[in-house]
């Protein structure tokens, strides 16, 4: 099943992102068997980053908790809120995505 996870940052604890920076990445690809769509929120001038969303395959909500509560990033304090809710793949168009991660 599909659960996306959004995630808020807490903006008076942004310096906690580059401080767990790299067990954040190891951790997904740790996990790289479930995650189908991992990204970065960001403010619109494209640069500041205000969150994250992932996208994971798990047998159920209990195990997309597990995997969120787990995160490194939860985990040191980074969000001010974390939403997880089960998913329906609906359109599905991977041609339309951006050639490149900021989106060009």
């Amino acid at each position: 099943m599909l659960y996306i996870i959004y995630q808020e940052d807490h903006p008076a604890r942004a310096s906690l992102r580059a401080a767990h920076r790299e067990a954040h990445f190891a951790y997904l690809e740790q996990h790289r068997s479930i995650l189908v769509l991992g990204g970065a929120l960001l403010a619109e001038d494209g640069a500041t980053r205000t969150g994250s969303v992932l996208i994971i395959n798990v047998p159920d909500l209990a195990a997309a908790e597990a995997f969120s509560r787990d995160e490194p990033f939860r985990k040191a304090g980074l969000f001010r809120d974390v939403k997880i809710s089960r998913m329906r793949r609906g359109q599905w168009n991977p041609a339309a995505a951006p050639k490149s991660a900021e989106g060009s």
